[in-house]
């Protein structure tokens, strides 16, 4: 396999994957009851439609024999974005705790493991490439762990937090 055509396999596994990512979180919107966890999700899905948009970009410039050039695709740059505001983080947590809403625990924990397997997978392969390849898995893995950061807050929030409670009622 020529050194484009595995350059070209890794993005469209990536794109794979975001798109997967994508439908996850559409998925979860119908299992959140909370507002800000719904809004969030939102928010979510949006970054991962850029996620899409900018690897698709590359995919296009690839199969076309051209460079990957991520300064091209600058429209498609994220800035950090934080996903709830200090007061939806907090009633998130109390509602999560007091209205045992496994099910949106559930849903941020497998997010975490999604947003953590893309980040780790676009580290990885960004070590191992050179260039403006290297530059575009790196935005990539960026991104993504900035959306696993976020999940993992909640994750291990709520561990702590489910760990402390008293048993036996």
């Amino acid at each position: 396999m020529s050194g484009n055509q595995a350059v070209i396999k890794v993005f469209e596994y990536a794109l794979n994957q975001e798109e997967t990512g994508k439908m996850f979180f559409q998925t979860a919107l119908q299992r959140l009851g909370i507002g800000a966890a719904v809004s969030a999700f939102k928010r979510l899905i949006a970054e991962e439609d850029k996620h899409i948009a900018f690897i698709s970009r590359i995919l296009d410039e690839l199969h076309r024999g051209k460079e990957v050039d991520p300064g091209q695709l600058q429209d498609l740059v994220l800035e950090p974005t934080d996903y709830f505001d200090e007061r939806a983080k907090k009633e998130f947590m109390e509602q999560c705790l007091h209205g045992s809403m496994v099910p949106d625990v559930t849903v941020f924990n497998t997010a975490w493991l999604i947003e953590k397997d893309l980040s780790e997978f676009y580290a990885a392969m960004a070590s191992k490439a050179q260039g403006k390849v290297k530059d575009a898995l790196s935005m990539l893995s960026r991104w993504e762990r900035q959306h696993e950061m976020f999940f993992r807050q909640f994750r291990d929030k709520l561990s702590e937090a489910y760990a402390q409670m008293p048993w036996g009622g």
